[in-house]
């Protein structure tokens, strides 16, 4: 994966899910560096620290890695009310069912009030 790897954000004290994002080298070695959560956008091909806009950081509480040494595990502290940037707690608040795709979920904040209309 041209030197990333998939980083899961699980919230350390719920065990919930809360984002799925990717990191390089750099990214990583600035999370363990600042126990901060940072990651790298595959998107605008440089680092972004989660928060840096929301204030939404994530905290660092543990960091595992899978047996094939090709994901991590990154239990967080979430700090604010969301870490998904449609407004709710977690980006995997929508559910398959019946076939459809349903917000299981409330919003958590507006994402217009906090990151401004033109996300």
């Amino acid at each position: 994966m041209d030197g990333l790897i998939t980083a899961v954000i699980q919230d350390d004290s719920s065990g919930r899910v809360l984002m799925v994002g990717f990191m390089n080298k750099e990214a990583f070695d600035k999370t363990v560096e600042t126990g901060y959560a940072t990651f790298y956008s595959r998107s605008r091909k440089k680092l972004w620290l989660k928060g840096e806009s929301s204030g939404h950081r994530l905290v660092v509480k543990s960091i595992a890695t899978d047996c094939d040494k090709d994901a991590l595990l990154i239990r967080v502290k979430a700090l604010g009310p969301g870490v998904c940037h449609d407004g709710y707690e977690s980006c995997f608040y929508r559910q398959a069912i019946d076939g459809n795709w349903v917000k299981v979920d409330e919003r958590a904040y507006d994402p217009d009030v906090v990151y401004g209309s033109q996300q």
